[in-house]
């Protein structure tokens, strides 16, 4: 049976590809390299250490991963700051799933300024009942770390969950980690989305009684 959803959460709490994308695109500007949209999209969704070792090696010779993530997430904040909403039909889930007594957690590989950033300013804190993100974890989506590591906050095994992602190398990382997947055709166009048990174009499509018979 299910008891828990673990949701990622760019691409899923919020539709924000197009901001990260550009919040790269600026940073690579910056530093006099040319950005590729199309060689970059199969790593969205991974961690800003393994981004950076794909998509642009040589800045990890010249600055620090640190001070290059710092900077990248502060232009996205600033960028996302008057855009920011919750996917539709999210909150009304999110409430669907508490009334049930589902368990709720954030799965994300981005970090804790990401996260608080994006459930503060949607106005969806309260709805999570553990928080996993990539400040806590040392390895990466597809790496299944992230989410193992929300179920055990949950206090749930793997098995029990249900994870919600929209970016192959995450549901790579769930059904590496032994979890159902419903997969959100916000970031990829849906043929570009495989290895799901429900695929959704946002949240009005998906109700608590779908997610708990997936077990």
């Amino acid at each position: 049976m299910i008891k828990g959803v673990i949701f990622d959460m760019d691409g899923v709490l919020v539709d924000n590809r197009d901001v990260h994308i550009e919040a790269f695109r600026r940073l690579f500007t910056k530093y006099g390299l040319t950005f590729d949209r199309e060689k970059f999209m199969p790593s969205f969704g991974m961690t800003n250490d393994l981004i950076f070792k794909w998509q642009a090696p040589e800045l990890l010779e010249r600055f620090d991963l640190e001070q290059l993530s710092q900077e990248k997430e502060a232009l996205y904040r600033m960028l996302f700051e008057k855009a920011i909403a919750p996917t539709a039909g999210l909150i009304d889930f999110l409430a669907g799933l508490r009334e049930n007594g589902v368990k709720i957690s954030v799965g994300s590989s981005g970090g804790s300024a990401n996260v608080n950033f994006v459930l503060t300013r949607c106005g969806i804190a309260t709805y999570f009942n553990a928080i996993a993100n990539g400040d806590m974890i040392t390895r990466g989506k597809p790496d299944p770390e992230v989410y193992l590591l929300a179920a055990q906050l949950l206090g749930l095994k793997p098995e029990e969950c249900v994870v919600c992602e929209d970016a192959p190398v995450g549901i790579q990382a769930a059904r590496a980690a032994g979890m159902r997947v419903v997969a959100l055709a916000t970031t990829f166009p849906r043929e570009k989305l495989e290895d799901y048990d429900l695929i959704i174009d946002d949240f009005t499509q998906l109700t608590p009684r779908q997610v708990i018979e997936l077990g």
